[in-house]
């Protein structure tokens, strides 16, 4: 997949340094897959969650969401927000 929006992922993990490993881990397994629809998408991270229209990632032990959307045709995927749980709880990313 191509990732769109790395620069979400340097400025989430300045604020929040606890987040860097989990997050390099999950845009390492995101850049090199080949998803074709959100089954595949499970199949890689168990904890997602599909929240029409978009991915939602429990991330470093579900201490912070990653809000995305994935174009499944065109291979891309972008990042649309990073949250902390108490952040997604409070539906701080709901339009």
């Amino acid at each position: 997949m191509h990732v769109v929006s790395y620069k979400a992922i340097r400025i989430f993990r300045q604020a929040h340094p606890y987040a860097k490993t989990a997050l390099d881990h999950w845009y390492k397994v995101a850049r090199r897959a080949a998803w074709a629809n959100f089954i595949e998408v499970k199949q890689s991270f168990k904890t997602a969650d599909f929240v029409a229209p978009h991915v939602v990632f429990d991330v470093g032990g579900n201490k912070c969401r990653l809000i995305a959307k994935i174009g499944f045709r065109r291979g891309v995927l972008f990042i649309r927000r990073i949250m902390t749980r108490q952040e997604c709880v409070k539906g701080a990313w709901k339009p």
